[in-house]
This record gives structure tokens, C-alpha cells and sequence, in this order.
């Protein structure tokens, strides 16, 4: 049967008129993201949405080809040295950014540092370790700045600013002599590595290394001379003004911090390196892009405008798609996906033969869809799914107390081995997501890395479950059904935490509450929020058990186990184990790559079959919408890189 009948239609398009109303022109490729832009700012980027504008709006060093994933160049060539210590980048001559300035080596250098810099608080810092001295130096500013705090109620207001700036300078001079990043002139960058680093330049590619205009990110108040000065040489030859002179950065006199704001981010203010440039952006609604002018290579860049409408409602996005006033849904995950996926597959069926002849001669299979007879009644081809680069999670909080004061269960492994044994997870892809995802049993997707075999991870098993929870002291003592400590108390009511820009995690959430209370005899109250204050809760350790799901940003093992590295800034459960400390240190230190993939998987094996500090429910399956030959450019490779700047509308 038809999902949409026309009347449905009809009312998708005044729907989305709520949504485009007072907009310009249509974009030549308009798509819908159900989570907002978090950010525009690359160093505090950690969302895929957020991401897919990076690669938009900056370029860095170095780029995926993201049909294969193999490295090739952006802003720069590099050459390596005979001990895999130094790279050499160098940068092309006519690279600029959207003002018209120089695009340097310098530019690099303060955005690398930016994300070094704990006053940055990004997640993705502990990326930028494998350069030599950047820890340490991290390291050195979070003493300094712990200090700076200790002793500033000894100070006057005027004496604590001239000391905020003062360790100020201290800090630029320390990053100088610590850090193994110098650029050599305006055009050579050199980076010294801690140990050979065999992903760099996978690390490289991606978006939190990408460069950021200094003048703009800090908002210096500039003259036509010194402007003038800069679109020769670029920032580093002019005089940095006083902070007093930065409109989005200063220095806290009480914290000591360098602080910066986000006024940079708007359209009217931004300046980029990328192919495109913001030209409009309403919170909650959406963000357009247009081409930017200083571009390198504008005949790389498919289409002149790319708007993403957000729309947080998936039935009202997919009316919008349906009523040809977008091109492409990026995240299709409607209750009824699985019965659109059941009407693509009557497609495929009809036309089995002639696609896997097509196939066989060299078509892709959107050219392959493009080339049969429109769809019939019971049948579509605009629905498409693929396998990812990703996994589907809930995170336990292993902090020894919650964010109430209270002691926290599930800092117990025995504890959240039960939860994990208690849940049967063919179930939930058969009958909740019915998208018969993987299921999973370990964080890194089985067979996606080459040369890493997965351990087995912990199976469902009720009985052990409940084993689990009785030697941790949890049992039902007065039968009601419910368990309890020996002291009697219940187990604590427990909080389960999701977004609720889609109702997979809803569903999910609600299977997971009743299996278990069958299970287990525990209470479960779920909370729903809004995407930006569920990530808040997550960060600040406000939960008990939080849904989530993780991409790998590049194709090696610590893209996942990092996660669970003390202090990371993605370890939003918590978690830290001196075991698991030390393996990853190890493997970073280990030169033969067999001896190093036998480390990473132990360190896995450790986290999954022991300590369990996540519910690894399924290997994450992309859904998009997009009509086969009419939208052309974007990527199945289960990394999930979607360059903007590739995709086009193709005129019927």
C-alpha cells in the first residue's frame, strides 16, 4: 500500500511552508537533518551534523576520498621522514579564505592549538596527543589554570586581570617551546609526532583539525590598513590588538581562561576556506550555504546553494520529501520505516534480474534503480539502507556517585554485566527498530576493521543476569517481586535518559524499561529531552543509563576505544580503568601493527565481556530518502562522509 496518499501531500506543503517562509530563492539541493547544527566552530564539533558542515564550509590539509577512504590533498601535499616522526604539509599557493586572505601555515597552528587548550573544553583534544608535547602541555595549562584559581581571592580585581593575561603569555610561549607544531614560513607547516601514528593522516582529514581565521574567530577590530595588510600576508604580520580590541575572545580575571564567544559562527561574520559560506542560518529552522567566491577549485563544487531545513518531526520531514519541496531526508527513522523498506524491497524483487545484470556491467545501483519503470502501487525505489561505520548504545553511568549525591549502582560491574545479560536484543531489532540491524555484542562493527578480530562479548543469558545482580547483593528479599540490598532497600528507581528527535529511542527505551522489570525486578523511569539539553545531561553525568550512538572517525580500532580512556572528552559514562589505561598507552607505543591489533582487541575484550560499561545493542544502519538519478553525489560508504560540495540535482 501507498504510505502518502495525495491529500497527505497536499498538506505537506503547507506544512514546510512554516519552515521556508521568507527564505530566498530554493537552493539548487535542499535536505532535512531531524537534529539542529550544534555549531559551526570545528574544534567544538561532535555531532555528524555538525561535521557534514565542516566539510563544507572549511578545508583541511588533507581530505578522505570518500568513496574508498584513502587520503588525497586539500589545502596541502606532505611528504613523511624515513622514521614516520615528521610530516611536511605544504600548502598550495592559491588557497584563501572567504574574505580573501591568505590561507597559511599559521592558521593551522592556532587552530590546532585551540583544541589543545583545556580553556577549549573540546571532545575531540585527546585526537591532537599524538603530536609530540601537546599533552604535556595540556597537562601544564590545567596545573596552571587550577592555580591561578587557588590564589586569586589573594588578588584585587585590576592585580587578577594583569595575572590572567600574564599566564596568558606564559601559555602562548609555552605551546612555542613544547608543542611539535612550527610552521617553517606562511606556506610550510611541520609536525613532530610522538610515535610513528600509522592513521595521522586519517586523523587529519578529519573536521576538528581543520583550520579557522584567527581575526574572525576573536573578533579583532580592524582598520582598512591593517585589513589591507592581512589580504597580502595574512594575521601573522600585523600586530595582535589587546583583548580589550576582541569582540568574541578574552581573558577571565577569575578563572584565568581564555574565553571566546560565538558571534564568529554567524553568517555575517564568518570566514571560512572551504567551497561554500553561510549565507543565512535561523536557529531551528535551517542554515543555507552559498558558494565562496575565493574557492581554489570552484568546478569541484556541484551546485551554487545547499540549504539543510531542520525539522525535528521525521512524519513532517518526510511529507516535505514526499511533496518534492526537499531533495534528501539524511536520517529517515519514522515508526513505519520498515514498511517503506518492505515496499522498496517489492521493487527490487520485480526488477531482481535486470539490477543485478546492470550491476554486473559496471552500474552503481542508484544508476541501476534510475534506469527502471517508475514504481507501482505497494512498491517504492526513493527508500534506500546501508550497513555502517557505527554502533547503537546505551551508556551506563560508572561514576561512583550519581549527579544527585547518591550512591551510584551501576558503578558495579557485576551490576551492569546484569543489565546487559537481561537484554534480548533480536527483539528489539525485530520487533522495535524492524530494521533487523546486527545485533551486537562489542563496540567496534565486526569484520570493519582490517586485521582486528572481535571478541565475543556477553551473550543474553537471564539466569546469569540475575546471578550477577544476587553477588552484587541485589535479590528479592521480601517478594514483591522487586529486588533489594541487604539493608532491604529497593534498587534505586532508575533513569533512563533519550533524545526525542526520533521515536526509535523512545521504543527502545520503553522495551528496555519492561525487560527489565520482567528480568531483573528493577523500576525504570524514562526522560525524554530535547537533542542539545539530552547532550548537556550526558556531559554533566545527569543519568543513570543514556542512549546513544558512535561513528568511528577514522578506520583504526582507537576511534571506539578511546571512548573509554580516562579523562576523554567523550567519555561522557565516566568510565576509567587503569587496565584499560594502560592497553591503549601500550598499543600506542607498540611498533609491530599485529602485536598492536592484539592489544586493541584485548582491551575490547576487557571492556565486553568484563566491565560492559555501555548495552552495545546493534550495528547502526543508515536510511535515507533521495530519488535514485535525480540526486547525485552522495556516498555509500559506510563511513557516512557526505560532502556537500558533491552533491547536484540532475534535471529530468
Amino acid at each position: 500500500m501507498k504510505i502518502l496518499a495525495p491529500f497527505v501531500l497536499i498538506l505537506a506543503a503547507l506544512m514546510t511552508v512554516v519552515y521556508l517562509d521568507d527564505a530566498p530563492p530554493r537552493a539548487d539541493v535542499v535536505f532535512v537533518d531531524t537534529a539542529e547544527v550544534f555549531t559551526l566552530d570545528p574544534q567544538r564539533m561532535s555531532w555528524m551534523q555538525d561535521f557534514r558542515m565542516a566539510y563544507a564550509l572549511y578545508e583541511g590539509l588533507v581530505r578522505w576520498d570518500n568513496t574508498d577512504f584513502s587520503i588525497e590533498p586539500a589545502a596541502a601535499t606532505w611528504t613523511v621522514s624515513a622514521d614516520r616522526l615528521v610530516y611536511t604539509f605544504i600548502i598550495r599557493d592559491d588557497a584563501k579564505w572567504s574574505n580573501g586572505d591568505p590561507l597559511t601555515a599559521h592558521d593551522f597552528v592556532y587552530a590546532w592549538r585551540r583544541a589543545i587548550l583545556p580553556d577549549t573544553a573540546a571532545d575531540y583534544t585527546a585526537m591532537f596527543f599524538a603530536i609530540a608535547g601537546a599533552e604535556a602541555f595540556f597537562n601544564w595549562r590545567a596545573q596552571q589554570l587550577e592555580a591561578f584559581a587557588e590564589q586569586k581571592a589573594e588578588l584585587d580585581p585590576q592585580a587578577r586581570a594583569k595575572a590572567a593575561e600574564a599566564l596568558w603569555r606564559r601559555t602562548e610561549q609555552q605551546f612555542e617551546q613544547t608543542v611539535g607544531l612550527e610552521a617553517i614560513d606562511d606556506h610550510t607547516l611541520r609536525v613532530q609526532l610522538v610515535r610513528p601514528t600509522v592513521y595521522f593522516l586519517d586523523l587529519v582529514a578529519f573536521g576538528v583539525f581543520y583550520p579557522v581565521h584567527r581575526p574572525a574567530v576573536e573578533g579583532w577590530a580592524l582598520n582598512d590598513a591593517i585589513t589591507a595588510q592581512m589580504r597580502q600576508h595574512g594575521w601573522k604580520r600585523v600586530d595582535e590588538p589587546d583583548f580589550a580590541d576582541r569582540e568574541f575572545a578574552n581573558l577571565n580575571a577569575d578563572t584565568g581562561r581564555f574565553e571566546q564567544k560565538h558571534g564568529w559562527t554567524k553568517p555575517d561574520r564568518f570566514v571560512g576556506n572551504g567551497p561554500y559560506v553561510p549565507t543565512h542560518w535561523r536557529y531551528k529552522r535551517g542554515l543555507r550555504l552559498g558558494r565562496n567566491p575565493y574557492y581554489h577549485s570552484p568546478d569541484r563544487v556541484a551546485s551554487d546553494s545547499i540549504e539543510t531545513i531542520s525539522i525535528d518531526d521525521i512524519n513532517t520531514a518526510i511529507l516535505a520529501f514526499e511533496s518534492g519541496r526537499v531533495d534528501w531526508l539524511s536520517d529517515v527513522s519514522a515508526e513505519y520505516q520498515a514498511d517503506m523498506l518492505a515496499e522498496r524491497a517489492a521493487y527490487d524483487l520485480r526488477y531482481a534480474d535486470r539490477i543485478e545484470s546492470m550491476l554486473a556491467n559496471g552500474r552503481t545501483v542508484d544508476e541501476a534503480l534510475a534506469a527502471l519503470p517508475p514504481p507501482e502501487s505497494g512498491e517504492r525505489r526513493n527508500i534506500h539502507t546501508f550497513p555502517t561505520f557505527g554502533t547503537d548504545f546505551y551508556s551506563f553511568n560508572c561514576r561512583a556517585m550519581l549527579a544527585d549525591g547518591r550512591p551510584n549502582p551501576f558503578a558495579d560491574a557485576r551490576v551492569r554485566r546484569a543489565f546487559v545479560m537481561s537484554v534480548d536484543k533480536q527483539i528489539i531489532v525485530q520487533r522495535i527498530t524492524r530494521l533487523n540491524e546486527p545485533v551486537s555484542t562489542t563496540f567496534i562493527p565486526r569484520g570493519s576493521i582490517p586485521g582486528y578480530v572481535s571478541p565475543e562479548g556477553l551473550p543474553y543469558d537471564p539466569e546469569r543476569a540475575r546471578e550477577e545482580l544476587k553477588a552484587a547483593g541485589w535479590v528479592d528479599r521480601n517478594g514483591d517481586g522487586l529486588i533489594e540490598n541487604a539493608q532491604g532497600e529497593p534498587f534505586p528507581v532508575i533513569d533512563l535518559l533519550y533524545s526525542t528527535n526520533t521515536p526509535r529511542y523512545k521504543n527502545i527505551s520503553l522495551a528496555l524499561r519492561d525487560m527489565w522489570r520482567r528480568g531483573l525486578g528493577v523500576r525504570v523511569e524514562l526522560r525524554g529531552k530535547e537533542s542539545k539539553f539530552f547532550k548537556d545531561d550526558l556531559i554533566q553525568g545527569n543519568f543513570m543509563i543514556g542512549r546513544g550512538r558512535w561513528y568511528g572517525d577514522y578506520g583504526d580500532p582507537t576511534t571506539f576505544l578511546d571512548l573509554f580512556k580516562t579523562g576523554d572528552g567523550n567519555n561522557d559514562r565516566g568510565y576509567s580503568n587503569p587496565y584499560v589505561d594502560g592497553l591503549l598507552a601500550q598499543a600506542a607505543d607498540e611498533p609491530d601493527p599485529a602485536k598492536r591489533m592484539r592489544l586493541l582487541e584485548e582491551c575490547e575484550r576487557f571492556l565486553f565481556d568484563e566491565e560492559v560499561p555501555m548495552l552495545i545493542l546493534c550495528q547502526l544502519v543508515q536510511v535515507y530518502m533521495y530519488e535514485p538519478g535525480k540526486l547525485t553525489g552522495l556516498s555509500h560508504h559506510p563511513r557516512l562522509t557526505q560532502y556537500l560540495w558533491q552533491v547536484k540535482v540532475v534535471a529530468p
